[in-house]
């Protein structure tokens, strides 16, 4: 059998605190993949990597290594606030870019992101690991089928002691990969977002939230997060009209449990004395879950749309729909909770014409998927979000 060879990717990662490392050591088990350089300011952790990747160079100069003509690939997992001036910088040096979520701190620098990306042909990919994990995947095709029938809310809970963010609150930390979840199994974005929360350690950045969507035909869905919980949480239960599911992610094997449970009312009924509700207590299942590293699933869907041109999963669009709500819950906050109504794309379309913006940020790059300052969706999940 004749065997595709590729020229290697060479790869670049900047950022090499906490999640670096092991973005590092995924692209570093890749075929046809070379981590040529990783940069961080810290010398003692370059150092450190250094000593367990001796073939690895090192640098302390950003500039300096997005120049470099040897480089194909930007992996940007850095603070938040610098995420936006970097891609841009690798974009502009025609660098396929790589960012860890969420992809910047506004819509705004996300759409000039996106507008660059398609103008040069470049792939932009967001870091929303969970979306390439095989739980997840197997939740979709669940849904999909039909198995739960209609999905009436969603309760995610992400919490755990610490790690403090100093440039921005919990919600921005740990609710893109529930955000980015709920959007990818109901297949559309959220019509409302309300935010509450409080900041018990440090001054105006919120440590536990509770963030509450809601979507079209009254389906709703409630995230919380934490940085100040004893105990490490990471749990989403899915409540259908016939089934339900939970998925606890902390779970070493057995992450998804179905239930067969339900609560049924009379579909006729003349007087109060002869309405009962019916609750319909069944088995409960574990579905067989093929266990593999998303992060690594991730890193090859990343080289494959580079070689081949397609929309990764998680595109600058998909990226921007998360910051997008992200952005409501923080006006949210600053009302004190208060309800923030998202524009659907239609609306944000039209205001963009009107605005004198033409078309946008729309430069389709021929599979349908031109941006349009509206079409801000993943362009290649199993199916594509339908705006609210």
């Amino acid at each position: 059998m004749k065997t595709t060879t590729y020229k290697p990717v060479n790869i670049a990662v900047v950022g090499c605190g906490y999640w670096g490392p092991n973005l590092i050591r995924n692209f570093r088990s890749l075929q046809n993949c070379d981590v040529k350089v990783i940069c961080d300011l810290d010398v003692k952790r370059l150092n450190h990597l250094k000593s367990l990747y001796p073939s690895v160079e090192t640098s302390t100069n950003f500039d300096e290594v997005v120049g470099r003509d040897d480089i194909d690939a930007v992996i940007i997992a850095t603070s938040v606030h610098t995420h936006y001036r970097m891609a841009k910088q690798c974009l502009l040096a025609g660098k396929h870019t790589f960012i860890e979520k969420p992809m910047a701190r506004s819509t705004a620098e996300c759409e000039e992101l996106i507008e660059l990306a398609d103008a040069a042909g470049l792939t932009l990919m967001v870091g929303h690991t969970f979306l390439y994990s095989s739980p997840v995947r197997r939740i979709r095709e669940i849904i999909d089928r039909g198995d739960i029938g209609d999905i009436r809310y969603i309760s995610a809970r992400r919490l755990n002691l610490g790690l403090f963010q100093r440039d921005i609150n919990v919600a921005w930390d740990l609710a893109p990969h529930d955000i980015s979840v709920i959007l990818y199994v109901l297949g559309e974005l959220p019509q409302t977002v309300n935010c509450q929360g409080n900041c018990h350690v440090t001054r105006d950045i919120q440590d536990v939230t509770t963030m509450c969507l809601g979507f079209r035909k009254r389906v709703f869905a409630c995230v919380q997060n934490s940085w100040l919980d004893p105990r490490k949480v990471r749990e989403m239960t899915i409540v259908g009209s016939r089934r339900m599911i939970v998925y606890d992610d902390v779970q070493p094997i057995e992450k998804i449990r179905i239930y067969d449970m339900r609560v049924e009312t009379p579909p006729h009924y003349d007087t109060f004395a002869e309405f009962q509700y019916s609750y319909h207590y069944g088995d409960s299942y574990i579905p067989f879950v093929q266990q593999e590293e998303p992060l690594k699933v991730e890193a090859q869907h990343f080289l494959e749309c580079i070689r081949t041109g397609n929309t990764p999963i998680t595109d600058g669009r998909h990226g921007l729909e998360v910051v997008r709500v992200l952005e409501a819950s923080s006006q949210s906050l600053k009302e004190n909770g208060g309800s923030v109504t998202l524009q659907s794309r239609d609306e944000r379309f039209a205001a963009a014409a009107i605005s004198g913006n033409g078309n946008g940020h729309g430069s389709t790059n021929g599979n349908g998927n031109g941006n349009g300052n509206g079409h801000a969706l993943p362009a290649k999940p199993p199916t594509q979000l339908v705006p609210a």
